[in-house]
């Protein structure tokens, strides 16, 4: 077996680097189907779970290097303001309402005590802010993933779907009424305030918090914004 070594650098944003060659991370077989080559190490797209460095060459010029994927957009700040002000700040693992084990602003702990989280107890605010845009990813990637690139959101409404992705989980949005009449072409803001408010049990009961965050999420999805952020742009 042969044993290359390469420099390998990831970054923010699932960008990374191979030899100094921009790639992004992927999975093995999404990278396959896009016709590039999977780079993998233990430093490689750390904040990416499942991923490897994907690069790609162009065919135009055999020496440059081009990384070519149409990962989703990073959510903005309004999504983020609206994630942790109804996750709430949990600074050790607690359960949540349902008793779900939970820490930070709504990880659901993976193991016992949380061990997969790479920052110690109590976290920080700010800790627990690099936690949840390092969970919310997987959930973006969901929204995005399951939408037709025929139906445009703006930033908002990319938002709203992702708050309630991070709140529901991806199985849910992908046999979700919500998904299905978009894919088909109804239009988003109708189908938003429709579906979103359905969306409010726990446990089987209806949860006062859910529904308030329902009505966020919908006023987040109308409100007007010239950022387009689905379909994603490819690079």
């Amino acid at each position: 077996i042969a044993v290359v070594s390469t420099t390998v650098g990831a970054a923010p944003n699932n960008v990374c680097h191979v030899d100094s060659t921009p790639g992004v991370c992927i999975s093995t077989a999404d990278c396959s189907k896009l016709g590039g080559t999977s780079h993998s190490s233990t430093d490689l797209c750390a904040d990416s779970a499942g991923s490897d460095c994907c690069v790609f060459v162009d065919a135009d010029n055999d020496n440059e290097h081009v990384a070519r994927a149409c990962a989703p957009p990073r959510v903005n700040s309004a999504t983020i303001s609206l994630i942790k002000e109804f996750e709430g700040f949990v600074k050790s693992p607690s359960p949540d309402p349902i008793g779900l084990p939970t820490v930070g602003f709504g990880h659901l702990c993976k193991s016992k005590g949380c061990a997969e989280v790479p920052y110690k107890f109590p976290l920080t605010e700010a800790n627990a802010g690099k936690l949840l845009q390092t969970d919310i990813k997987s959930f973006t990637k969901c929204v995005s993933d399951n939408i037709k690139d025929a139906v445009k959101l703006n930033a908002n409404q990319f938002g709203a779907l992702s708050s309630w992705a991070f709140n529901v989980g991806c199985g849910n949005v992908k046999a979700s009424a919500l998904v299905a009449r978009l894919n088909r072409g109804e239009k988003p803001n109708t189908v938003a305030a429709e579906e979103l408010p359905k969306w409010r049990l726990a446990g089987g009961k209806v949860l006062k918090g859910l529904v308030r965050r329902r009505a966020a999420e919908v006023k987040l999805f109308k409100t007007a914004s010239s950022a387009i952020a689905h379909p994603p742009k490819c690079s």
